[in-house]
């Protein structure tokens, strides 16, 4: 699972999580920012990161943790 979650003064506003597979917003202000950024690119640049990053190590980190 690949969370990228933004705080402002010890608050969460907005996360990525990879299993919703969007952006959700935790204050007003956070699910407008959520709405619009899964309306543009921001997503698709979340999605490449999951696919870049986690999918491709995540072999390496499990046989670790055994």
């Amino acid at each position: 699972e690949y969370i990228d979650s933004y705080y402002f003064n010890q608050v969460e506003h907005i996360r990525f999580n990879s299993t919703v597979g969007k952006y959700v917003g935790y204050t007003e202000h956070g699910v407008y920012n959520a709405e619009t950024w899964n309306k543009g690119s921001e997503l698709a640049q979340e999605l490449g990161a999951l696919e870049r990053y986690c999918k491709h190590n995540a072999a390496n980190h499990y046989s670790a943790v055994l």
